[in-house]
């Protein structure tokens, strides 16, 4: 009986700390929280490289200063925002993609590795912010 009221109480002590994956990310206080949706086709020639695993596709016109698409796999594919997350947007926190290392432009050297979205380089608190991605057939579906 004892065995079962601590294994209870660990239980719900343990649910009451967790949180959600999307907190990190609803907590920085340099980033917003955008409603959006886009399709991207992969029959069409502009995202036909998303086809191969290792690839990513890059654009600019979505998010708040871009949106960076990899694809792990051809059934696992990621997303993040290419606002750098250490900085405020503004003229140099748009990040560009080289590789799988994302690039801010400010002054102070910050990269990210755009598989995992974690800094690989220069100072801040904020990994990539990550949006949700789905595959149905030749269509990926990017949102928040």
């Amino acid at each position: 009986m004892i065995k079962k009221t601590i294994f209870g109480i660990f239980s719900i002590l343990m649910f009451l700390s967790c949180t959600s994956d999307d907190d990190e990310y609803r907590n920085n206080p340099n980033l917003v929280d955008l409603n959006f949706r886009i399709q991207l086709n992969l029959d069409l020639p502009e995202y036909n490289k998303l086809q191969f695993p290792g690839n990513s596709f890059t654009t600019y016109r979505e998010g708040i200063k871009g949106i960076v698409v990899y694809n792990i796999n051809n059934t696992q594919y990621i997303a993040f925002e290419l606002s750098d997350p250490n900085h405020p947007p503004g003229d140099c926190s748009a990040m560009v993609v080289e590789g799988i290392t994302a690039k801010c432009t400010c002054d102070d050297g910050n990269e990210y590795n755009i598989i995992t979205g974690e800094l690989t380089s220069g100072t801040g608190q904020y990994s990539m912010k990550p949006y949700r991605i789905e595959r149905r057939g030749n269509f990926i579906e990017v949102y928040n």
